[in-house]
């Protein structure tokens, strides 16, 4: 037992050395949901610029985050590790179907596979909050868009069967999807409905007018 205090010291100072690293990528993380609510916001409010000036700041805190949980699984692998991926590709997801743009995979969003498609998931829950404010605008063409990249959302993610400690409970995200998207729809059908009932009320009241 002689160098038990030599082993204890070093074993001290390795856990010592990662708790710092625990604490950083921690702190890291809040700060990436944090930009992640602040981009989403932007890109509602149609301020693209400001959703990607705050998604350049997040993708410097991701390499930050990832590198400070770099050599340890556990950091990496950890809820709070992968919360702020998800919602880090949440974001970027979001900004890039209201653009009707490329999406950007996980490579480089710097998340991993569970994460970004969980991100995906949620992003169609944005979907529904955009194609809710179309409709409020009488802009139900965009509405009707939005639903169509809402449905193929679900879709894919029911191509994704694999067991949930590999796709981190995608099923539940996707049965939200599922949810979000027949609520959409319906509230779509009732809009729709409502303008060809106005579209025939202005052609009646135009011919009674006439006559």
């Amino acid at each position: 037992m002689e160098n038990l205090d030599q082993l204890g010291d070093e074993i001290l100072s390795r856990l010592e050395m990662k708790n710092g690293q625990r604490e950083r990528v921690l702190s890291i993380s809040r700060r990436l949901v944090q930009h992640a609510a602040r981009a989403i916001r932007a890109a509602h409010r149609g301020d693209m610029d400001d959703a990607d000036q705050i998604l350049a700041d997040a993708d410097r805190l991701i390499t930050e985050m990832n590198d400070a949980a770099s050599g340890h699984a556990d950091l990496m692998s950890a809820g709070y590790t992968l919360d702020a991926q998800k919602e880090h590709s949440e974001a970027h997801l979001v900004r890039a179907l209201l653009r009707r743009e490329s999406l950007p995979g996980p490579e480089a969003l710097g998340v991993n596979d569970a994460a970004w498609l969980n991100g995906l998931g949620e992003a169609g829950a944005e979907l529904r909050r955009a194609a809710l404010d179309r409709i409020r605008r009488g802009d139900v063409a965009e509405a009707e868009a939005l639903l169509d990249q809402l449905q193929d959302i679900y879709v894919f993610l029911s191509t994704v069967d694999f067991p949930d400690a590999i796709t981190r409970g995608l099923k539940r995200t996707n049965d939200m999807v599922r949810g979000v998207t027949e609520r959409t729809r319906g509230d779509l059908t009732v809009a729709v409905r409502q303008e060809v009932l106005k579209a025939a009320l202005d052609r009646f009241e135009a011919r009674a007018s006439g006559t």
